[in-house]
C-alpha cells in the first residue's frame, strides 16, 4: 500500500494548491461558486482522510480506527457527490431561483445519509499491505454515489436544450472516469485508492472552465455592461420620447408668443410678458438639449461630424447670442481673435459651438458686474495642415472656491447653491462642454478666485482647409417677407395646435398655406394640387411622415421639396431624415430665422 500513500499525498498537495489559488482570488457572489467552494472543502478532507486510512493500512493499525476513518471517509464522499448534484440541479432547474428550499433539503440529506453511515457496518480485511473493505455502509456509498449521478443525467435531460452549456463539464467527465473508477473499485475491493485523483480531477477541470474567479468575474463584469447597455438604451428612449412631447407643446408656447410680440396694437405689459414667456421657454429648451446631450454622451452614441466651417464668423456670431445674455447688467463683453486664424477649418463646428457658448453662457450667469473677455488664439502647424485653438472665456464673476473646482465638471452640480438660487440651469452645461472636448481630442482647464472671477480655457486641434478667409455668407438677421409672396406650401401635423402655430408663423409671407392633420389627406390633395413646398411632421398615427413621404414619391411626377418638421431633436435626426429622403428638416420649436433659411433655399 506504499503507492497509495504516495498517490494520497500527492492528491492533497495538489488539492492544497488549489484551495490556495482559489481562496486567495477575490470571488463573486454566485450560488454555483459558494457550491463550488464547498466542493474544494469536501475533497480536501476526503483526501486527507485518504491519507489516513493509506497510511493506517501501511502501519497495519487496529481495525477500529480504520472502521471509523473509513466511515469519515464515506460520509465526505457522500456529501461530495450531493453538493455536485445540488450544483446540476441549481444550473439546470432552479437558475436564479429561491433555492432556500433547496438548501434545506440538501444539508438534511446529508445528515440523515452521514448518521446512516455512523451507525452502518463496515468490514476492513487487511491481507499482505493491502485492505478490503465491504459492509453495509460501503454498498450504500456506492449506491448513494450512482443515485447522484443519475440525478446528474436526469438534470442534463431536462435542461437539453443547454445541453452543451459548458457548467455541464463535471457531469460529463463523472461519466467518463467515476463511474468506471468506482465500479473498478467496487468490484476489486483492494483498489481504494484510484477515488481521491478522480475527484481531484474533476474539480481542476471545473476550476478551469466554469468556476475560475477570474472568469466569473468577467462574467460578472459582462452582465453589468449589457444590464447598463440595455438601461442605456431605455433611458435613451425614453428621454427621446420625452424630447419629442416637451418639444410640441413648447412649439406652440413660444409660437403664440412670438405672434404675439410682432402684434403692434398689443400693450407693453403684455409684450412684456410675452417676451418673458419666450425666454422661459427657451430655458427649458436649452434643460431639454443638455439632458439628450448628456445621454447620448453617456450611451457612446455621441458622434463627431467634421465639417469646413468659417472660424471668424462662427466666433462673431457666438458673441452676437452672448450680448442679449448680458442683459442690462453693468458688462463689458470684450472679444479678440487671432490675426493669423486659418479662413477655413475642418472640425466638428456644431460642438465647438456649444463648447463656447456654453462657456460664454455660465460667464453671463454668473457675472453681475465688470468685464467678460472671449479671446481665441491659435497655434497653425503648416507640416501637418492642423491648427491648434487656444479658446479662452474670462470673466470678472463669482469665482470658485478652490475646495470646488474638482466637483464642477459633475452633472448636476451646482457649487455654492445657497447662493446661485436665482441662477436657472441644470449644472449640466460644464460636464457636457467637458466631455465634448475630450471627444474631440482637446482638453479644458479652470482657474479661479472666489470672489474674483474665473477663466476657462479650451484646447482644441481642427484640420486648415485654407488660410485665406473666405467671402462671408452670413444670412440678415432681418427676414424679408415679401420674398415669397403667392407662393402655396402644405403644413401636414396631426396636432391642431402645431396647425394653428405653422399658420401665424407663416402669416406675414402672405403664402397661401394649406394645413391637413393626416398623412391621408397630405396625399389626397398633393394628387389634386401643385405645391411649391410641403412642411412634414414625422410622428403621426396611421401613417407616419416618412411613410408619407414615401408615398408621394410614388405619385407620377412628384417633385415638391418635403421638409421633415418634427419635436425629435437628438443629434443627428437631420442626418437621419435628410438619409430617409426629405429635403431638409426643422425642429420644434419653430426658429423663424431657420425657417426663413429654408423658405428661401427651396422659394427662390
Amino acid at each position: 500500500m506504499a503507492e497509495g500513500v504516495i498517490l494520497n499525498v500527492y492528491s492533497l498537495v495538489i488539492i492544497f494548491t488549489l484551495c490556495i489559488i482559489f481562496f486567495r482570488k477575490r470571488n463573486v457572489s454566485y450560488k454555483e461558486v459558494q457550491i463550488y467552494e464547498r466542493l474544494i472543502v469536501s475533497t480536501t478532507l476526503m483526501n486527507l482522510f485518504g491519507l489516513f486510512i493509506s497510511i493506517g493500512i501501511y502501519f497495519n493499525f487496529n481495525n477500529f480506527f480504520l472502521v471509523l476513518i473509513n466511515k469519515i471517509y464515506c460520509i465526505y464522499l457522500m456529501i461530495w457527490i450531493t453538493l455536485l448534484t445540488f450544483y446540476i440541479i441549481y444550473i439546470a432547474i432552479l437558475k436564479s431561483g429561491n433555492i432556500e428550499k433547496a438548501e434545506r433539503i440538501m444539508k438534511t440529506i446529508c445528515l440523515v445519509n452521514g448518521i446512516f453511515i455512523l451507525l452502518a457496518p463496515i468490514k476492513v480485511t487487511l491481507t499482505n499491505d493491502t485492505a478490503t473493505l465491504s459492509g453495509l455502509a460501503i454498498t450504500y456509498s456506492y449506491m448513494y454515489f450512482l443515485f447522484g449521478y443519475l440525478v446528474q443525467i436526469l438534470c442534463v435531460i431536462i435542461d437539453h436544450k443547454n445541453a452543451k452549456n459548458k457548467k455541464y463539464v463535471p457531469v460529463y467527465f463523472l461519466t467518463i472516469f467515476g463511474i468506471c473508477v468506482l465500479a473498478l473499485q467496487y468490484f476489486i475491493p483492494t483498489i481504494n485508492y484510484i477515488i481521491n485523483p478522480t475527484l481531484i480531477f474533476i474539480i481542476i477541470v471545473m476550476y478551469f472552465t466554469i468556476e475560475n474567479p477570474d472568469v466569473k468575474m468577467i462574467e460578472q463584469l459582462n452582465m453589468a455592461k449589457r444590464q447598463a447597455e440595455k438601461a442605456n438604451k431605455a433611458k435613451t428612449e425614453f428621454l427621446s420620447n420625452m424630447s419629442h412631447e416637451i418639444r410640441t407643446p413648447l412649439n406652440a408656447i413660444v409660437g403664440f408668443s412670438e405672434c404675439m410680440l410682432e402684434q403692434k396694437d398689443l400693450g407693453e405689459e403684455t409684450k412684456g410678458f410675452a417676451k418673458d414667456i419666450v425666454d422661459a421657454s427657451n430655458n427649458l429648451l436649452e434643460i431639454v438639449n443638455g439632458i439628450l446631450d448628456i445621454s447620448k454622451i453617456e450611451a457612446n452614441k455621441m458622434e463627431i461630424i467634421p465639417k469646413e466651417y468659417n472660424p471668424r464668423e462662427v466666433f462673431n456670431s457666438l458673441c452676437k447670442l452672448t450680448i442679449p445674455r448680458i442683459g442690462d447688467k453693468p458688462i463689458e463683453f470684450k472679444y479678440t481673435f487671432s490675426e493669423d486664424m486659418p479662413g477655413v477649418l475642418k472640425g466638428d463646428v456644431a460642438k465647438v459651438k456649444q463648447i463656447i457658448l456654453n462657456l460664454l453662457t455660465n460667464a453671463a450667469k454668473y457675472t453681475d458686474k465688470g468685464e467678460i473677455n472671449f479671446n481665441v488664439n491659435c497655434i497653425n502647424r503648416m507640416d501637418t495642415k492642423t491648427c491648434l485653438l487656444y479658446i479662452s472665456v474670462k470673466d470678472t464673476g463669482r469665482g470658485i472656491k478652490k475646495e470646488n473646482i474638482d466637483k464642477l465638471f459633475n452633472k448636476f452640480e451646482r457649487i455654492d447653491e445657497d447662493r446661485n438660487t436665482t441662477i436657472e440651469g441644470t449644472g449640466l452645461g460644464l460636464a457636457i462642454t467637458k466631455s465634448l472636448t475630450e471627444m474631440m481630442g482637446g482638453r479644458i482647464t479652470v482657474f479661479s478666485k472666489f470672489n474674483e472671477g474665473s477663466t476657462f480655457r479650451v484646447y482644441l486641434e481642427q484640420e486648415i482647409i485654407s488660410m485665406e478667409v473666405p467671402e462671408s455668407n452670413s444670412e440678415e438677421i432681418e427676414i424679408d417677407y415679401s420674398l415669397h409672396k403667392g407662393k402655396k406650401i402644405l403644413v401636414v401635423d396631426d396636432s391642431k395646435i402645431n396647425l394653428k402655430v405653422a399658420a401665424n408663423v407663416l402669416k406675414p409671407y402672405n403664402m397661401d398655406v394649406v394645413l391637413v392633420d393626416s398623412g391621408k389627406e397630405c396625399l389626397e390633395l398633393a394628387e389634386k394640387q401643385t405645391f411649391d413646398l410641403i412642411l412634414m411632421d414625422i410622428m403621426m398615427p396611421k401613417m407616419n411622415g416618412i411613410e408619407c413621404l414615401n408615398a408621394l414619391k410614388e405619385i407620377p411626377g412628384f417633385n415638391v421639396p418635403v421638409v421633415a418638421l418634427t419635436a425629435d431633436a437628438i443629434e443627428g435626426t437631420d442626418e437621419k431624415y435628410k438619409s430617409a429622403g426629405f429635403d431638409d428638416y426643422l425642429s420644434k420649436p419653430i426658429d423663424r430665422y431657420l425657417l426663413n433659411k429654408v423658405l428661401n433655399k427651396f422659394l427662390k
